[in-house]
């Protein structure tokens, strides 16, 4: 092993662990790689900030803008909403609501599909008194699926693409990758069609009620007023009149002291009162107790309770609440909403609600003007738990969307256009015919992505030109003696989906592709059928909350635990290593011409 070998192993190594450690934002991680890798001297100066030049980032940006418009155009919801009265069993809801996220999957960023149908999966679950977490789940990992069936429909068939056309002169086309991710797709469906009773039955993540969808447990804190009738009786009583379904986790007095009270504590005036309870039971006692909750204070432009609005939301991961508390973010002053309640991993918090920092996946109850709420809960990067009202008088905009979209697609599949430029003009085209905003479209990008791509392409480059990706395949050809072909092909797509929840799907991909290739070139086999392996194991990350946005998504709403993924992900994932090994195999013929 070279000097130059070791420091580019060092770096990736770091790369790593950092993510592992998770204290520091990928792309920051990832810019900081690539400072090292100048600082070292495997990066040239000059190739520093090459990788932001590339097409992989225009491409990504531009399918992010498409995708955001697509969603925001209702088209979805229209086709959808005939469908929802003939969804009565679990078996036929997971059908068409996993069935429906995986095809727009492929042709949609599959967090932006997941995120159309969750709303949708919870109206289904309260009208038919499904329990939520037999839905979500199984629509999380076919919003994964989906994404393999085509060239736009992940991030890491991107990035194999223009690895492919660098390595041998042509990149996958955009239905390249259907054969392979169709087939996993559809075995994938029916494994989770019967494999939901794999998760956990003895939780209920979620109860209907006629406002909306209640999640157990929020955190609430409230005031006792000297009018509540409550003041004098203990704590036993005020649980008592919840009928078991409120908890007074604990006491605030004197300001700042903070107790955990017994049964017998007598309640006084002013106390405040941290309230573990779902949406329903904490509504009644509020209002029958002569409670206040504590953050709900007035908002500017409010002349009425009817102009104000109570929704539960999810915290997206592109969410600007991440990392902040409410004072940090100025929820109230900046966004004009208050934070009601709130619940994280379908379990209670512990801190003062002012001082909790927001996190991917949390349970929000906000308050907010009725008035531009839509608007509101984009900016706060919050997923509404309830079914979307259609805007009126959009049909236009979503015949524009449809157009454009199905123009974009025929143009890339006819190879007309390069798909950098086709997904592009389709990003213009959309904002410039006002299906989506610029200000939407600009939110709409995942930019800490396109960071760690930009940062990322030159350090993954840096491995291949120091001989690093061939010392690594020289290591798994050995590895793979004895082996047949389809063996090794195996092992190719379990690196990969091994490397995922811990490097980033992108960042696996930028790691692991040349290694594939170099891999396939010791073995005297065709590349192809590699690279897709990195592709497929790339994407599919079903075993952890934290691999992929998806998983972390419908992790609150879920009431999921981190166990509760390998239960039903790990059968899937031999699905995925035995069917996806041999259908690439069938498809992309291993040997050379």
């Amino acid at each position: 092993m070279t000097l130059d070998q070791g420091l580019a192993f060092g770096i990736i190594g770091a790369v790593i662990a950092l993510l592992i450690w998770d204290k520091l934002r990928y792309d920051l991680v990832a810019m900081l790689a690539l400072l090292a890798a100048v600082a070292v001297g495997i990066v040239k100066p000059k190739d520093a900030f090459s990788g932001f030049s590339d097409d992989i980032v225009i491409i990504v940006g531009s399918a992010l803008v498409v995708s955001a418009a697509v969603g925001r155009s209702g088209i979805v919801e229209e086709v959808m909403r005939p469908l929802g009265a003939r969804m009565k069993t679990v078996p036929a809801q997971i059908i068409v609501l996993t069935g429906a996220v995986t095809l727009l999957s492929a042709v949609v960023k599959n967090i932006g599909a997941l995120a159309i149908f969750m709303p949708i999966a919870m109206q289904v679950a309260r009208r038919n008194g499904t329990k939520v977490s037999s839905l979500l789940m199984p629509m999380a990992f076919g919003s994964l699926l989906g994404g393999l069936m085509t060239l736009v429909g992940t991030s890491p068939n991107i990035i194999v693409s223009r690895l492919r056309n660098e390595m041998v002169g042509e990149p996958f086309g955009m239905f390249d990758f259907t054969p392979v991710g169709l087939t996993i797709a559809v075995a994938g469906l029916a494994f989770l069609t019967v494999g939901y009773r794999l998760l956990p039955t003895g939780r209920q993540a979620a109860s209907g009620s006629a406002g909306g969808f209640s999640i157990d447990d929020y955190t609430a804190e409230a005031l006792l007023p000297e009018k509540s009738p409550f003041v004098g009786k203990t704590v036993a009583d005020l649980e008592a009149y919840g009928e078991g379904d409120v908890t007074v986790a604990a006491i605030i007095r004197e300001r700042h002291r903070r107790f955990i009270p017994s049964g017998h504590w007598v309640l006084l005036a002013g106390d405040v009162l941290v309230l573990e309870a779902d949406t329903q039971a904490l509504g009644d006692l509020v209002k029958h107790a002569g409670l206040e909750l504590m953050h709900e204070k007035e908002l500017e432009g409010v002349q009425s309770d009817e102009d104000l609005a109570v929704l539960e939301a999810v915290v997206e991961p592109r969410s600007p609440l991440i990392g902040s508390n409410v004072e940090d973010v100025e929820l109230r002053e900046r966004y004009g909403a208050n934070l009601l309640a709130l619940s994280r991993r379908g379990r209670p918090i512990r801190q003062r609600l002012r001082r909790v920092r927001f996190q991917p996946g949390d349970l929000v109850v906000l308050q907010a003007r009725a008035a531009g709420l839509s608007d509101t809960l984009n900016e706060l990067g919050c997923l509404p738990l309830a079914e979307r009202n259609l805007s009126i008088g959009r049909r236009r905009k979503r015949r524009i969307a449809l157009a454009v979209m199905a123009v974009t697609i025929g143009l890339v599949a006819t190879s007309l256009v390069p798909v950098t430029l086709a997904f592009f003009g389709a990003a213009v085209a959309m904002t410039a015919l006002r299906v989506i905003t610029l200000k939407e479209a600009y939110e709409s990008i995942e930019w800490p992505i396109l960071v760690l791509l930009g940062a990322l392409i030159p350090v993954s480059e840096a491995l291949r030109t120091t001989g690093g990706t061939e010392l690594i395949a020289g290591w798994l050809s050995i590895a793979a003696q004895g082996l047949p072909p389809v063996g090794a092909l195996a092992l190719m797509l379990m690196a990969a989906m091994a490397v995922t929840p811990f490097l980033n799907n992108a960042a696996t991909v930028l790691v692991m592709a040349p290694i594939a290739a170099s891999l396939a070139n010791h073995l005297g086999l065709r590349p192809d059928a590699f690279l897709m392996a990195v592709a497929v194991g790339a994407g599919c990350d079903f075993l952890t909350p934290i691999g992929h946005q998806c998983n972390t998504l419908v992790m609150g709403p879920g009431g999921y635990r981190f166990s509760d993924y390998a239960r039903l992900g790990l059968p899937l994932s031999l699905i995925v290593i035995v069917l996806g090994t041999t259908a690439i195999a069938l498809f992309w013929p291993l040997m050379p011409h």
